[in-house]
């Protein structure tokens, strides 16, 4: 039996071509499948393909064996059914047994399609005998429909149109029982006022029936209906001329008997003919003969209160005191009465009383500022504060004018003391006296008109939004009031003026009189009696005025004079006050020695620290003052609470919170300026004082000092010396603490400890720097047992520098490091030299921030030769 190839498919040999390309025989199977081929010139790949497979020729049907389609759905893919690319048998092989799985496939889904071809017909003749019973069922529906319902649908539209008929017939009659009752009232109030105002006169039960006539529509009193029905033989014009005629009888007859109630003083009948005006309608006429009888009692208690003034008027606090009971008397007039005429005129008709008695305020506010304002000749005082010339401010910023003294700063006009203050304060005819009892005056009535208007307000219910939140606004009735404008005119300005001519001349006043504490002296060996914090006195004058000052303008209210005061006050700080300071730091006081190369002599170093510590003092005292102001305690620098003057003081949010910033920028700009000259005074300090007598101390610490020696060496010289080897071990540190205890000492029992801590900062960094330079020097030139001795000297030093205050420590940080690096042992070394990746403020493994660069610690670890 023949096994291969042509024996399995006989076929397959009429394919085969011979070389020179001729073809052979071929099989009709063969014909069909070129035939196929031709149809289909492409690749065998390109041939055309069903989207769905064998389901877009056949309908997939419930498969009755899903485990076998599962199985068969999870089979290989099978191999491409081309026949024509297949080149060996096995390839054939598996084409044909591809073809046979697809043949089974297809036949099995075939079997599956025919075999549920039985259910479908029985399910779609269950259909169709259902159809068959709906559609009787649908022929029935539509009989009863036409036949039953119809006749039905016409008998309740029939019904429907009855009962709006109805109904609109029913309104019909309602509204005119309406109509008739209502001309009913009419008449019955008609004929009620004629009644009444004949002959019983009972102008109360008139007035009711004005009222109850009142509620009848308009259109009804003037209708034809009640033109006819109304008129009787007592009564016969039309209802609506009768109404009118009445009201203006009433009005009449109320004005006359509420003008007589009032001139007899008779509070019971101005009261009840107060209450009868808006049951007429006449509610406009009741309030503005009400507010003319109110205004002449404010009027009345305004001119009694200035009649009645005792001889010595001019002092004391009598204007402001008039000024106050005029708001008073006008509120008790708002409170007492407002709730009878929000009861009888309705609600918000006390704002035209309000405006009214406002008119009258206007006009005796006015007389009273005027006639305050004559008498104590405020004009003429602003004249004369406006043209003083500050000679002693002037002149002490003059380049020529230099004092001489630290005991007494004298004015620069020739003379005493005494004389030269005297004629200071007589200068240009003001007297501080009167200008401070002025200023006290308009603050209390600033205060009063404060109060007054935030009342006013809130009866008129001005509101404004202001973020979340509702604040009361000033109504127009205040703002565009002629007493707003006077106050302006005649209080707030004349405030300004004259609270920065007081302000200033207290400046000018302190620095003529200004001191400096005696009994100083840069000796340890003398005892100093003056209490600290030594300063000029005029620091301690001017904070109190400056204290005084801002209280006062507080106490008036108004955000407008605090912010005109508050920047006056600034300004005069920044220029008067630091500029004197500064002068004297640079014309009297600057250590400066007197001969090339000496030391500034000990008064003038003396003199410029007490200038020094009166411009730390002077921050410190104004940070004081404005942060009791604002409420904010020391522990909480950074508090936004307001304290609760100032909340009350100014309600508005707002007005609070501008306040409050007025009064922190005070601060800030004027700590600005003192800093600044402040640091300048340290620097002057440091480079003319402490640095000059430094040098020589660090000198004399390191005399002798030879590190190249070795232990044994060093104990020679200790024995050659006389000393003992433990305490020769601290000369270094023994030398310097004396030299810096001479020289660091008498400065810091002068200086405030913020200062000299400024002081001592810049002293440890220039020392920092020397003792780096004399490490540097040591390079190549130290021994072992030097290095340990240099790293106990310089610890020494280091130490006595800090004492009392251990952040210094951190100016020496490089010092440190270096003596560190000195003496490492050499594992500890080669540890930091594998771990050199940390840098100059970088950690290294072991946890230390170098200070120093990596090459800085190469070349401090050659200090050892």
């Amino acid at each position: 039996m023949d096994n291969g190839p042509a024996a399995w498919f006989p076929h397959v040999s009429s394919y085969r071509r011979n070389l020179s390309g001729r073809e052979l025989a071929i099989s009709p199977y063969e014909k069909a499948a070129l035939q196929d081929r031709n149809a289909f010139p492409g690749k065998a790949s390109e041939m055309p393909t069903f989207p769905n497979g064998d389901a877009a020729l056949f309908p997939r049907q419930p498969d009755p064996n899903p485990t076998r389609r599962s199985s068969i759905a999870t089979r290989a893919p099978a191999p491409t059914l081309d026949i024509r690319n297949a080149t060996t048998p096995a390839e054939i092989r598996a084409t044909l047994a591809a073809l046979h799985a697809r043949e089974s496939s297809i036949t099995a889904r075939l079997d599956a399609l025919v075999s549920s071809q039985v259910d479908l017909g029985r399910e779609l003749a269950r259909l169709d005998v259902l159809r068959a019973g709906l559609g009787s069922q649908v022929i029935a529906t539509r009989t009863i429909g036409s036949d039953m319902l119809a006749g039905a649908s016409e008998t309740a539209g029939r019904l429907s149109d009855k009962v709006k008929e109805l109904d609109l017939e029913k309104s019909r009659v309602e509204d005119t029982l309406g109509v008739v009752e209502q001309v009913a009232e009419l008449k019955a109030c008609i004929n009620g006022v004629v009644g009444s105002m004949g002959a019983p006169q009972d102008w109360e039960a008139a007035a009711g029936y004005i009222a109850r006539a009142g509620n009848v529509p308009e259109e009804i009193i003037r209708g034809g209906f009640a033109a006819e029905i109304v008129p009787s033989v007592e009564v016969p014009d039309p209802p609506w001329v009768t109404l009118e005629n009445a009201k203006e009888s009433l009005c009449s007859l109320f004005l006359r008997e509420f003008e007589k109630a009032t001139s007899d003083g008779d509070n019971a009948k101005v009261t009840r003919f107060f209450k009868l005006f808006p049951l007429i309608g006449r509610g406009h006429v009741g309030l503005d003969i009400y507010g003319r009888y109110v205004c002449q009692g404010v009027a009345g208690y305004a001119r009694a209160t200035l009649k009645n003034a005792p001889t010595g008027r001019k002092d004391g606090y009598f204007y402001a005191n008039a000024l106050t009971k005029l708001f008073e008397h006008i509120a008790q007039i708002v409170e007492g009465h407002g709730s009878l005429v929000e009861r009888h005129y309705g609600q918000g008709k006390m704002v035209k009383v309000i405006e009214r008695l406002q008119m009258e305020a206007d006009i005796q506010g006015g007389i009273i500022l005027d006639t305050w304002s004559d008498e104590r000749n405020v004009e003429r005082r602003m004249t004369d504060v406006k043209s003083y010339p500050f000679s002693f401010l002037v002149q002490s910023f003059l380049p020529q004018q230099r004092g001489g003294g630290v005991a007494r700063v004298n004015s620069p006009a020739t003379g005493s003391v005494s004389t030269n203050v005297r004629s200071s304060e007589d200068e240009g005819g003001v007297d501080m006296k009167e200008v401070d009892a002025i200023l006290n005056e308009i603050s209390v009535m600033l205060s009063r008109w404060s109060l007054y208007t935030r009342f006013i307000a809130g009866k008129c219910k001005a509101t404004v939004q202001e973020g979340e939140r509702e604040t009361v606004a000033l109504p127009d009735v205040i703002t565009k009031s002629n007493l707003s404008k006077k106050v302006s005119a005649k209080l707030t300005t004349p405030y300004n003026v004259m609270s920065t001519f007081f302000f200033r001349r207290s400046v000018e006043k302190a620095f003529q009189l200004d001191e400096y504490p005696t009994g100083l002296s840069l000796s340890l060996n003398r005892h100093i009696d003056a209490s600290q914090p030594y300063i000029i006195l005029a620091v301690d004058d001017v904070i109190f005025i400056v204290n005084a000052v801002i209280q006062k303008s507080l106490a008036t209210c108004q955000r407008e004079v605090i912010s005109s005061v508050v920047s006056t006050i600034g300004r005069v700080m920044g220029a008067d006050f630091v500029g004197m300071v500064q002068r004297k730091m640079r014309d009297e006081s600057y250590p400066k020695a007197l001969v090339q190369g000496g030391f500034p002599p000990e008064d003038k170093i003396i003199s410029f620290i007490v200038l020094i510590n009166s411009l730390d003092m002077a921050n410190e005292y104004l940070n004081r003052i404005i942060q009791t102001n604002l409420g904010v305690s020391s522990g909480q620098p950074n508090g936004v609470s307001l304290s609760s003057a100032i909340r009350d003081a100014f309600p508005n949010e707002r007005d609070a919170g501008l306040v409050a910033s007025t009064l922190s920028n005070l601060l800030s700009t004027f700590t600005s300026k003192t800093t600044e000259l402040l640091n300048e005074g340290i620097q002057v300090l440091f480079h003319n004082v402490v640095k000059l007598r430094l040098r020589p101390v660090l000198s004399d610490t390191f005399r002798d000092i030879d590190y190249s020696l070795t232990e044994e060496e060093f104990a020679d010289a200790a024995q050659q010396l006389d000393e003992d080897e433990s305490s020769f071990h601290d000369l270094v540190a023994r030398r310097f603490e004396h030299g810096w205890d001479q020289l660091m000492r008498p400065i810091s029992r002068l200086m405030t400890p913020k200062t000299y801590g400024a002081l001592l900062d810049i002293t440890a960094r220039n020392l920092s720097r020397q003792l780096e330079k004399r490490l540097w020097g040591y390079t190549g030139r130290t021994s072992a047992f030097g290095a340990v001795r240099m790293e106990r000297d310089f610890s020494g030093v280091v130490s006595a520098v800090s004492k009392g205050n251990y952040a210094t420590r951190e100016v020496f940080a490089r010092v440190t490091q270096m003596l560190m690096v000195v003496n490492m042992e050499d594992d500890e070394w080669d540890e930091v030299v594998e771990g050199s990746g940390a840098g100059d403020g970088e950690e290294d493994e072991d946890g230390i921030l170098w200070v120093l660069t990596e090459e800085e610690r190469t070349r401090a670890r050659a200090l050892v030769r």
